[in-house]
């Protein structure tokens, strides 16, 4: 799947930069699918993994999908601000020995690579220059938004992951469907209109001449590279757009095996990139 793409090129991309990785025991969903059902139950859940966290002793997460770094971070601002939930989220978790903490910074791994290791680092780490390359950015809803709680990026004008592309060689285009939704949240109720609003995207990007849309957020990847010819049918026409995950991109400037970087479970013509950035 896209996912298993995602972490395994995170895992050979960020040891390289000198990152160690600690996964937490007992990882579980993160709750915001249950939202709508018990809040409660969803706020308690996204609380644990803080608390498990926090039983590390480190006090950065990183949280690479969108979603999750989402739900986590609305908890930790919901729990600050309510008092009384706090105190029986805190109580329940104390059940199973577990303490939680507001001390734990939560990282995507936009911001994490961007903020914490640095464009320049990156700049440095590049040994497959991708000059001549031009890229369109897909920031994603949830990286953003809402702006009353802390994001990865501004929500008007991101510039991140732009900078983390462009430290790559390549060009990070600007494009007038930059900040629209991918259209995930749709799916499972509005599917036609879904896949409309990731079909249209990836035809004006087509339009447009890029090589490539970059994105950060597994329901993202999934709309643009997984949905991409259910997309083509909706709007009737033909897409061929490769869409790979920025760790993915900066595997390949790094020249780590595009089979490490999980680029043969994309099912988007990556093959494009990998033919041009080797020629």
């Amino acid at each position: 799947t896209s996912q298993y793409a995602y972490e395994m090129s995170i895992r050979q991309v960020l040891p390289r930069l000198g990152v160690e990785l600690v996964d937490l025991r007992e990882m579980h969903c993160c709750g915001d699918y249950i939202k709508s059902i018990n809040m409660f139950a969803a706020t308690y859940m996204a609380a644990r993994i803080l608390a498990l966290a926090n039983e590390t002793g480190i006090k950065n997460l990183l949280v690479p999908c969108s979603r999750c770094h989402f739900a986590l971070s609305e908890t930790q601002h919901i729990l600050e601000e309510n008092r009384n939930l706090k105190d029986k989220v805190v109580a329940l978790l104390k059940k199973e020995k577990l303490n939680y903490s507001s001390d734990i910074k939560i990282w995507h791994i936009i911001d994490f690579i961007h903020d914490v290791i640095g464009v320049e680092f990156i700049r440095q780490k590049v040994k497959r220059s991708l000059k001549g390359l031009k890229f369109a950015s897909h920031v994603g809803c949830q990286t953003i938004r809402p702006s009353s709680i802390k994001r990865v990026d501004n929500p008007e004008t991101p510039r991140k992951l732009d900078e983390l592309i462009k430290a790559l060689g390549a060009e990070s285009l600007e494009y007038p469907e930059k900040l629209d939704c991918c259209g995930a949240a749709l799916m499972s109720s509005h599917q036609e209109a879904a896949l409309t609003l990731a079909g249209s995207k990836l035809k004006a990007l087509q339009e447009l001449g890029v090589d490539g849309l970059i994105d950060s957020c597994p329901a993202c990847h999934i709309m643009f590279d997984i949905k991409q010819k259910n997309a083509a049918t909706i709007i009737g026409g033909k897409l061929a757009m490769p869409v790979l995950y920025y760790t993915q991109l900066l595997g390949i400037a790094m020249q780590i095996n595009a089979e490490k970087l999980g680029l043969h479970l994309n099912q988007s013509p990556v093959e494009k990139i990998l033919e041009i950035s080797s020629s």
